[in-house]
């Protein structure tokens, strides 16, 4: 809740700033000139509200829509083994970690891969796929638990949703701003919204949209190198190393794009695209790990 609190604080005093800096450069003075009747506090509220609605909704049903979208099934009775022990290695890193027990489930996918979703730290889900549990030894297993349960910790679900709303409300409010200058001041247009504001809002707000994604997904890779620590604390650094090394043979197929960020990887994209990319090359956070493994035994 703090988090969130202090989010949404930034957030009201970015836009703020924003909103009087706009005053001072005199463009709602442009604006009133050429016939707008545009309100910039209006409009930074109405961003804020399209902004962080979206991003929230999002996470509260996130744990619903990661279920339906890869088919996980919630293991609610153990039945077999291998059930009892992912549950058992579960509850002693929630214990660990200082979260409630999440709910812990198996997806239907012959790729490599898990994942963590969830409102908040303490009401999340945590699921592995079948081919997983089929290719890796048990140690690596606990080490990419142990990852996905960091990132519950840590409240990267939290982190990135706050930070997607805080980009999205930038992107509603210049967008909208860009769409004003081109109607009122380019196009000369004095009634109402012409079509040159709305095709100038469309565009804006997809090029304004594809621009600020680097952003969420700069921090996202970031909270990837602290998971994969926070998987070494808990199952050692070689058992995470070695499950890092495994994905690497073989890079998972990207998650649906609501989970791909707290997916354990992803394939690497190459060149000028990797600004895009939810997780660091594999290779990057093998020798981070290795080089903190080195460091710890000095």
């Amino acid at each position: 809740m703090k988090r969130i609190i202090l989010f949404l604080m930034t957030n009201i005093a970015i836009m703020l700033v924003l909103s009087i800096t706009l005053s001072l450069l005199g463009v709602d003075s442009i604006l009133a000139e050429n016939g707008s009747d545009l309100n910039i506090q209006s409009l930074v509220i109405l961003s804020g509200v399209i902004g962080f609605g979206g991003s929230f909704i999002s996470l509260f049903i996130s744990k619903w829509m990661a279920k339906r979208m890869t088919g996980a099934v919630v293991i609610k009775q153990p039945a077999t083994k291998t059930e009892k022990w992912l549950i058992h290695t579960v509850e002693k890193q929630a214990k660990i970690v200082g979260i409630k027990m999440p709910e812990v489930a198996i997806f239907p996918s012959e790729e490599m891969n898990a994942f963590a979703t969830g409102a908040s730290k303490n009401n999340a889900l945590v699921a592995v796929s079948q081919g997983l549990l089929n290719n890796m030894a048990q140690g690596e297993i606990e080490a990419v638990l142990g990852h996905e349960m960091s990132h519950i910790a840590n409240g990267d679900m939290v982190t990135l949703t706050l930070i997607q709303g805080v980009v999205n409300t930038f992107v509603v409010f210049l967008s909208r701003i860009v769409g004003h200058i081109v109607d009122r001041v380019i196009l000369k247009n004095d009634r109402g919204h012409g079509i040159g504001y709305f095709v100038t809002v469309m565009i804006s707000q997809v090029v304004l949209s594809i621009l600020a994604s680097t952003i969420v997904m700069y921090f996202s890779r970031k909270r990837e190198y602290v998971a994969d620590t926070g998987g070494a604390d808990l199952a050692g650094h070689q058992n995470m190393i070695s499950a890092l090394k495994r994905l690497a043979q073989k890079e998972p197929e990207a998650l649906p794009e609501q989970l791909a960020a707290f997916g354990i990887g992803e394939k690497t994209k190459k060149g000028f695209s990797h600004l895009w990319a939810s997780h660091p090359p594999i290779e990057s956070r093998i020798e981070a790990l290795e080089a903190r493994a080195r460091n710890k035994n000095r």
